[in-house]
């Protein structure tokens, strides 16, 4: 019985966490750019596209422009994706949990 009230803990602790590293998540800005600086992208945490910032001058040549802006979209969301999984791994290795669990 004991050990069924410690895992039952343990597991509303690691809720707890988890819902506070997803909240954390939304908050982070991460910011990637290609061309130079001549298209930036703003995701959150989440994964979630904020914001595409793309410079006059790149506008003359539309698919340029369009490898440019998927270039940056994706360098920004491979860099959230890996940030949250830092973040999880943080959760589970200080509750314990073998890595990759979560």
């Amino acid at each position: 019985m004991q050990n069924q009230m410690r895992m039952l803990q343990q597991v509303q602790k690691m809720q707890s966490r988890l819902a506070k590293v997803q909240t954390e998540l939304e908050t982070e800005r991460i910011e990637s750019s290609a061309g130079g600086g001549a298209v930036r992208v703003v995701v959150n945490g989440q994964q979630r596209l904020l914001s595409v910032t793309v410079e006059p001058e790149v506008t003359s040549d539309i698919e340029m422009l369009q490898d440019l802006v998927v270039a940056a979209v994706n360098e920004a969301l491979d860099r959230s994706r890996e940030l949250a999984a830092s973040r999880m791994q943080a959760v589970a290795a200080d509750l314990g949990l073998p890595p990759g669990l979560i």
